[in-house]
C-alpha cells in the first residue's frame, strides 16, 4: 500500500485561501517572495521527501542508530537528506538576505516542514536541529561566534544539538547542575550530563554543535543563574574555525531506546568527564532560560506540526486502505461485500481524522502567520496572540494527533497493529508528541496559570476579536449561519467559565484555579479548531472547483461531535468538587 502522507491541494488551499500567505509579501520584508516562490518552496520539500524520505522511513526505523566504539552509527540517508536540505537551501530560508537566507515567511517554511514531517517524522529533527541551532547563534552570538559556526550550520557541513535536559531535574530546568568555570582566555570548562538530546551523536557530519545549558560557577540557584553555552563536539581552532583532531571531552555514553523516532538516536551525553571540555558562552550570562524561550515558540509550533504531520500520514493511509479492504454488506442478499468506507462507522472516524488534521494544521499555519506579522507589523496584538495560541496549537496537535492517528489504527483492524502496515509505526512515533517542549500539563498550566491572567486578560478580548472577523464575514452566509450561532454560544460560555475561574485566583486559591488546567486547555482547543473549520467552510463556499461539499461536510462533523464536547467540559470545570487538591 503506497501513498502520499500529506495532501499538497489541501496545504495549498489553506495557505492560499484561508491563511492568505499572499498579505505577507505585501510587506517589505518579505516582498522579494510571491504565491510563485511558495510553490517552488513546497515542490522542493516534496522532492526531498519523495526522494530520500519515504524510502527509508519504515527500513530506517528497523535499522535504528548503534553505539560502536564511542561513534553513533545511524541510517545512511540521513546523510543524503541532510546534503539536499542544505543545498536546497531549506535550512536557512526563513534567515534574512544578510546572513545567507532568502527572508521565506516562517508561514511557508512551515508548509514545507509538514510536508516534509509528514513523510518521516524522525528524519526532519536532524535539520530542524540544525536550523534552531543557527537561528540561536546568529541572534545571540558574537561576531566570532557568528563567523565560526553559523556557515558550518546552514551549509549542513557541522550538525547540531540542544542540550537542556538533565537525569536528576527533568522539566525543572532551575535544577539543572551542569557547571562552566570561567578561564582566563573567556572561555569555560563545563562538567556536567544531559539526557534525552535529540541527534546528539551521529556519524554524518565532521563535527556536532551542542547548545548546553548550564550554570556559571558561583551563579544563583534557580532559573536566573542559567546560562547557554556552545558546545563543539570536537575542538577547534579559536582563531581560523578550523577542525582539530581532538575531541571535546564529549562521551557518548549510551542511546535511549525509545518507543518511536528510532531513526535518530535520544543520547546520554557526558561533558568534561576529564576536565577537558571547552565551552563558548552564548548571549549574557545568567541570561541562558530567557534567551532559549525566545526560540521554543517555533520549537513547540514544530511539535504540534509534527503531531499533526504523523495524525496526517495515518489518516491518508488509513483512507487509501479504507476504499480498497471490503467487508461485510449493507444489503444481508447481496453477493458482493462492500468496501468499509461505506460503513457508517468507518466514516466517523474517518471524518474524525480529517477534522483534526485539516483543522490542527490550519490552527498551526495561523500561528506562524503571527510570528511573520510580528516581525513585520507595528501592530503589538500579534506578538500576544502567538504566546496565548502557540500552547494551544502544539497541545492539540500532540494530543490529538495521538488520537487521531490511533482512529486510523482502528480502520485498519487487526492489520494496523502489525509491521506490515505503516500505521502501527506511526502510533509509536506519534506518542512522544504530548511529552516534547514541554508536556501538555506544563502548557496547560502556562495557559491558565499566565496567558489568562496577564494584562487583565487583554490576550483573550483580542482571539475574540480575531474569531469576530471570521463570524462576521461567516454570518453574511446562509449555509453557515447557524453554526456561527453555535460557535458564538461556546465561546460566550468559555469566557464566562473563565470569568468563574479567575474568582479562586483572586482569592488566592492559585492550587483551586489551576488543578483542572489540562480540562481548560482541552476546551480552549476545541473552541480554536472550531474556529478554523468555520474559516476553512468560509473560504470554501465559492470554491466551486474544490471539495466544497467535503470541507463544509467537515465542519459540520466537527460541530456535532466536537464542539458539543464543551457543554459537558465547562460543566467539569465550574464542578466545585476539587478531588485533586489534597
Amino acid at each position: 500500500m503506497t501513498t502520499k502522507h500529506y495532501d499538497r491541494k489541501l496545504l495549498d488551499f489553506l495557505l492560499k485561501e484561508v491563511i492568505k500567505i499572499n498579505e505577507l509579501f505585501a510587506y517589505e520584508y518579505f516582498n522579494e517572495h510571491s504565491i510563485e516562490t511558495a510553490n517552488l518552496t513546497l515542490d522542493i520539500a516534496e522532492g526531498i521527501a519523495e526522494k530520500h524520505m519515504a524510502s527509508a522511513f519504515v527500513d530506517s526505523d528497523r535499522k535504528e542508530p548503534k553505539l560502536e566504539s564511542g561513534i553513533v552509527k545511524v541510517h545512511p540517508k540521513v546523510k543524503d537528506f541532510v546534503k539536499e536540505n542544505a543545498e536546497s537551501g531549506l535550512i536557512s530560508a526563513t534567515f534574512p538576505f544578510e546572513n545567507h537566507g532568502q527572508q521565506l515567511p516562517k508561514t511557508v517554511y512551515a508548509g514545507a516542514h509538514y510536508i516534509q514531517t509528514s513523510t518521516h517524522n524522525a528524519f526532519v529533527m536532524y535539520t530542524d536541529l540544525m536550523h534552531g541551532c543557527s537561528e540561536m547563534i546568529l541572534r545571540f552570538g558574537s561576531d566570532k561566534l557568528k563567523e565560526i559556526f553559523y556557515p558550518k550550520l546552514i551549509s549542513g557541513e557541522w550538525m547540531g544539538s540542544m542540550c537542556l535536559t538533565e537525569p536528576q531535574a527533568g522539566s525543572s530546568l532551575s535544577d539543572i547542575n551542569t557547571t562552566a568555570y570561567p578561564q582566563a582566555d573567556g572561555t569555560y570548562k563545563l562538567v556536567g550530563q544531559k539526557i534525552f538530546i535529540s541527534a546528539g551523536d551521529q556519524d554524518v557530519s565532521r563535527n556536532i554543535v551542542h547548545l548546553v545549558l548550564a550554570r556559571i560557577e558561583g551563579a544563583p540557584r534557580g532559573t536566573k543563574g542559567i546560562s547557554l553555552f556552545v558546545v563543539p563536539k570536537i575542538k577547534i581552532d579559536e582563531n581560523s574555525g578550523t577542525l582539530l583532531s581532538e575531541n571535546n571531552d564529549v562521551k557518548s555514553i549510551g542511546i535511549f531506546h525509545k518507543m518511536g523516532q528510532k531513526a535518530t538516536p535520544a543520547m546520554h551525553l557526558g561533558f568534561g568527564e576529564n576536565n577537558n571540555c571547552t565551552a563558548y558562552l552564548l548571549g549574557e550570562e545568567n541570561r541562558g532560560l530567557p534567551q532559549m524561550f525566545k526560540m521554543m515558540n517555533g520549537a513547540r509550533l514544530g511539535v504540534g506540526m509534527t503531531g499533526v504531520a504523523i495524525a496526517s500520514a495515518a489518516y491518508q493511509l488509513s483512507l487509501q486502505y479504507a476504499k480498497e479492504r471490503t467487508q461485510g454488506r449493507i444489503d444481508k442478499s447481496a453477493i458482493e461485500q462492500i468496501a468499509i468506507i461505506q460503513h457508517p462507522d468507518v466514516k466517523r472516524m474517518l471524518l474524525f481524522q480529517k477534522a483534526i488534521v485539516e483543522g490542527g494544521l490550519c490552527l498551526l499555519l495561523r500561528c506562524y502567520k503571527y510570528l511573520d506579522l510580528i516581525k513585520v507589523s507595528n501592530e503589538p496584538k500579534y506578538a500576544e496572540l502567538a504566546e496565548l495560541l502557540t500552547p494551544v496549537a502544539k497541545t492539540f496537535g500532540a494530543e490529538m494527533g495521538i488520537q487521531s492517528t490511533n482512529q486510523g489504527l482502528q480502520v485498519l483492524g487487526g492489520y494496523g497493529y502489525t509491521e506490515d502496515f505503516m500505521l502501527e509505526q506511526l502510533a509509536r512515533d506519534v506518542r512522544i508528541c504530548s511529552i516534547y517542549e514541554g508536556t501538555t500539563g506544563i502548557h496547560s498550566l502556562a495557559i491558565l496559570g499566565r496567558e489568562v491572567l496577564k494584562n487583565d486578560g487583554e490576550s483573550l478580548v483580542l482571539w475574540k476579536n480575531e474569531i469576530d472577523e471570521t463570524l462576521n464575514k461567516a454570518k453574511q452566509n446562509p449555509e453557515l449561519s447557524f453554526y456561527c450561532q453555535k460557535l458564538e454560544n461556546s465561546i460566550n460560555k468559555f469566557l464566562d467559565t473563565t470569568l468563574q475561574l479567575k474568582k479562586f485566583a483572586s482569592e488566592g486559591l492559585i492550587e483551586t484555579y489551576l488543578s483542572d488546567a489540562t480540562i481548560y486547555m482541552e476546551l480552549f482547543g476545541i473552541l480554536n479548531i472550531a474556529w478554523q473549520w468555520l474559516a476553512i467552510a468560509l473560504n470554501a463556499v465559492d470554491d466551486e472547483k474544490g471539495d466544497h461539499f467535503s470541507k463544509l461536510n467537515t465542519m459540520k462533523f466537527y460541530f456535532k461531535y466536537e464542539l458539543e464536547k464543551t457543554e459537558y467540559l465547562n460543566s467539569v470545570l465550574l464542578n466545585s468538587e476539587k478531588l485533586t487538591i489534597s
